[in-house]
């Protein structure tokens, strides 16, 4: 930390809490309390980069909506109160039931000390595994698949991988969108050295767009591709034969299940041309330094340990692991995934990559922590989890830092299996969430910004998320919540930690004494003895970290050295299968489901930053054009999406992104932000039998258009009341607030309607209201204005509402006196003499997508730096600059035409 003195400012360098690239970021402080974020150009992650998100985190660190103090059934309650009350429910529970009775679902969102704490009280005192993570939900089969392969969960490559690449093969990951800071360092390397990128995804993503090849598979493929390649490349002389030799097992067996996927077959089963296969088996055969990058596309299946595999396979049969430029990467989705993973956040885990069915492994975990009791079997995985939640068999549940209300599939059991539990604890930052409302104690938790510890990136690379805000009085970390209820549990002594630092050195400390008869890949004995001094200035740190090493060994496995019995990597024979479900005359779409590029999660941080509102700022589902003329859709009409589990009602957005037959819709949005827009709900609970991460990408539903009687768009002040609109999805703006609505039936009293959603009353003295109704049309405008100052605007139609709306969100605040004026905002869109900029693509300095098109033609600008050059767009965060790719694309092909 530095301090300013003349400008009363401190900077921190800390962590983004976004996902697993894990980049620097540097907070400066202000003495007025405002946070300004820019990217660290130290941190070896991002040297500097950031994403949209990361450059707009200092819009997400306000007290809105912020859960201050504890709470017992909705009333403030003290800690001591609250403290004793988790830890006598869960003693009633294990005393009555045993200690399966109870679980922990906690989150990729802890600290590695968190995590810590967490599973050494759930597995070493009260002697259960039922501990999983939301972790559970993207990266379960990526582990499962490293343990098979290679003996233990160790991703074997790093960041610096994709820069020394002469080809990148992207498997079920829009890098683009979802980790935007890899992206732009494999872009920068792909124009210093001629890099190629092949794009593996059903839907032609952002990442897809600029690729050298995309293959746009059939959702459930991956393995019959992959398994083609294998065998391909057993053909054509393209295995690593001395690789194979002295450093693996398996292949012959891996070869045989391979053998049926001739090019042929494999064209047929993934949608492909027999040319489209053979080019890209053929690239990839020639090809030494490719690296190969998955992410949730893969994983999150009911075959996704075995797509896993089958991406492994090929390298292990080309020797390409460990070696620069080359390797399987498996990119997570959570700032620390990662060290979830590595202490043991997994039901079927124990901490330090040490396996919870070693009856050694188990014995040296218990001596270490002195643990009175260690289970012998896996907990329940996060869906398993939750069913026995709903049934009973858990009696008191405690989640920390997560919203499995809205994220697991099925989500509507989920939240009804929480609202029966006997009993409900939940941590987190804020109040607001769908599952903090099910909860019988809320405690108040640090938010990112106040907390303190480390996570691990996607590489394996610690790092220290560092405190630079204060913090709230009533505000705990998650490591002390859990010492204190162990405390009360009757465990104190082995959680009397007076620090972050005390829990790491004792964590560092037990990955040495599981290396003492082991040889294994995670070892912190380097850093077992760091002073808290140290901690405190810890730089970022690579893993393994062994004692008597300045640095860490870096990649694995160039030369072998498996963490298998025989110390050999294994092939994994491993079958195409179908997934779990089946499309049929009732659902006849695959629904696919993911992120965009400006929101996180369920929403809880990025939904308060208006800037990140911009971009796309309601729900949708993506569908091809051919389905949406046989459903009779018109662009922005609304739909009901409906599975055997759940429905939701969101906007059509048709797109040729995704092919015919299959939907997208994102993951982001819940009942805090959206009438019914929980897409989890209708997602089948069907599990890897692996791994148990369930099948997101691959969920037969139904589309029906909503017959809207009307539809509604507002700009408010205030919080906007949506009570009894079929229809609606709010966002932030920038002095106020936006809201997308649409009803069945239109209001009997337009004015009454409209003064509701504005919260205001018809017989205020000080509220002076604008309005016009199109009788004949069905279409009604009101402005309302607190003496000269606009606070509110509803626009209502017969059809999707056409305004301008990021102009009119701009207008709250603004003082209108003149009648001509207001009557002219309820024409809802600037002045002719005002260019329309069209749809956000930048947000960081709000350029729309017209701007850039007229940037094109009428500025000749032709490169993505020249847009920026002329508009601002994709010179801060560089989010944008894929899209500003796609215009530009678009603009070459229109004028070639």
């Amino acid at each position: 930390m530095s301090d300013a003195a003349s400008t009363g400012e401190t900077c921190t360098a800390t962590t983004c809490p976004y996902c697993g690239v894990g980049c620097g970021v540097n907070a400066t402080l202000a003495a007025d309390g405002k946070v300004t974020i820019a990217g660290d150009k130290e941190h070896p992650a991002n040297f500097g980069r950031l994403c949209s998100k990361g450059t707009h985190l200092g819009e997400t660190v306000s007290l809105d909506d912020r859960l201050l103090h504890p709470e017992i059934r909705g009333q403030q309650a003290s800690w001591n109160d609250a403290l004793d009350l988790v830890a006598s429910k869960f003693r009633a529970a294990i005393d009555e039931h045993g200690p399966d009775s109870v679980a922990f679902y906690v989150s990729g969102q802890l600290l590695t000390e968190d995590y810590y704490v967490a599973n050494k009280l759930m597995k070493g005192f009260i002697g259960s595994a039922n501990i999983d993570t939301n972790s559970r939900l993207c990266m379960a089969s990526s582990v499962a698949g490293h343990k098979r392969a290679f003996g233990t969960d160790t991703v074997p490559g790093l960041y610096e991988d994709l820069e020394q690449a002469d080809m990148i093969v992207l498997v079920g990951t829009n890098l683009a969108w979802c980790h935007p800071v890899l992206y732009q360092r494999m872009q920068a390397a792909r124009k210093e050295r001629g890099t190629r990128t092949v794009v593996i995804d059903p839907r032609r993503t952002a990442t897809a767009e600029t690729a050298d090849m995309h293959l746009a598979i059939q959702p459930g493929s991956d393995v019959a591709l992959f398994n083609g390649l294998l065998s391909w490349l057993a053909q054509n002389g393209g295995f690593d034969g001395a690789y194979i030799a002295d450093h693996t097992a398996g292949v012959a067996e891996a070869l045989r299940t391979a053998e049926p996927a001739t090019i042929e077959c494999v064209a047929a089963r993934c949608g492909l041309t027999v040319d489209q296969i053979t080019a890209f088996y053929q690239m990839f055969a020639r090809t030494e330094r490719t690296v190969t990058v998955y992410s949730q596309g893969v994983n999150q299946s009911t075959a996704g340990t075995d797509k896993v595999n089958a991406i492994i396979n090929c390298h292990l049969a080309t020797g390409r692991i460990g070696r620069p430029g080359m390797g399987p990467f498996s990119v997570t989705g959570q700032p620390n995934a990662m060290g979830g993973r590595e202490t043991g956040g997994l039901a079927n885990q124990l901490t330090c990559h040490l396996e919870l069915d070693d009856p050694a492994h188990r014995d040296l975990v218990q001596t270490f922590w002195r643990a009175p009791a260690m289970p012998d079997v896996a907990g329940l995985k996060a869906v398993d989890l939750f069913d026995a939640v709903a049934d009973g068999r858990i009696k008191a549940l405690w989640i920390m830092a997560t919203n499995p209300a809205v994220s697991l599939p099925d989500a509507d059991r989920v939240r009804d299996a929480i609202k029966s539990c006997d009993f409900v604890a939940v941590s987190d930052v804020t109040r607001a969430t769908d599952t903090a409302a099910l909860a019988d104690v809320l405690l108040p938790a640090q938010a990112w910004g106040e907390k303190d510890g480390t996570v691990t990136n996607s590489e394996r690379r610690i790092s220290r998320q560092r405190s630079f805000l204060p913090i709230p009085e009533d505000v705990r970390s998650d490591w002390w919540m859990i010492g204190q209820v162990a405390a009360r549990l009757g465990f104190g002594d082995a959680f009397a930690y007076e620090g972050p630092a005390d829990i790491f050195r004792e964590y560092a400390r037990l990955t040495v004494a599981a290396n003492e008869n082991l040889d294994r890949d995670l070892d912190l004995g380097a850093l077992a003895a760091v002073t808290d001094a140290e901690y405190d200035a810890m730089a970022p740190t690579l893993w393994p970290q062994r004692a008597g090493t300045q640095e860490s060994e870096g990649r694995f496995f160039a030369e072998g050295g498996f963490f298998t019995p025989d110390r050999r990597g294994r092939f994994i024979a491993v079958e195409d299968r179908a997934p779990a479900a089946a499309t049929d005359i009732a659902h006849p779409f695959v629904l696919n489901t993911g992120r965009i590029r400006d929101q996180w999660h369920t929403m809880t941080r990025t939904g308060l930053s208006p800037s990140l509102s911009q971009h796309l700022s309601e729900p949708f589902l993506e569908i091809a054009p051919a389905d949406a003329d046989r459903l009779g859709l018109s662009p922005a009409a609304l739909v009901r999406v409906t599975s055997p589990y759940g429905d939701c009602l969101v906007r059509a957005l048709i797109t040729d992104r995704v092919q015919p037959g299959q939907v997208f819709m994102p993951m982001h949005w819940n009942d805090q932000w959206s009438g019914r827009a929980r897409v989890d709900a209708l997602v089948a609970p069907n599990v890897d039998p692996v791994s148990g991460q369930p099948e997101a990408k691959y969920t037969p539903v139904s589309v029906t258009p909503f017959a809207a009687g009307f539809y509604a768009f507002a700009a408010s002040t205030e919080r906007p009341d949506t009570t009894g609109t079929d229809y609606w999805t709010l966002a932030r703006a920038a002095d106020g607030w936006r809201v997308e609505m649409a009803g069945a039936g239109r209001p009997a009293d337009w004015m009454a309607w409209a003064l509701g959603v504005l919260g205001l009353s018809r017989d205020a003295a000080d509220i002076q209201i604008v309005s016009s109704e199109d009788r004949a049309g069905g279409g009604y405008r009101m402005a309302a204005y607190r003496g000269d100052v606009l606070i509110g605007a509803v626009f209502a139609a017969a059809q999707p509402v056409a305004v301008d709306r990021a102009w009119l969100t701009g207008r709250l605040g603004d003082t209108v006196k003149a009648a001509a004026s207001r009557a002219a905002l309820l024409a809802g869109r600037r002045g002719v003499d005002k260019k329309d900029p069209g749809a956000i693509v930048c947000t960081c300095m709000f350029v729309g997508a017209n701007d850039i098109r007229r940037a094109i033609a009428e500025e000749g600008c032709t490169t993505v730096d020249a847009v920026g050059a002329c508009t601002g767009a994709g010179i801060t965060c560089g989010s944008c600059r894929p899209e500003i790719e796609v215009l530009l694309a678009d603009a070459a092909l229109k004028e070639a035409s």
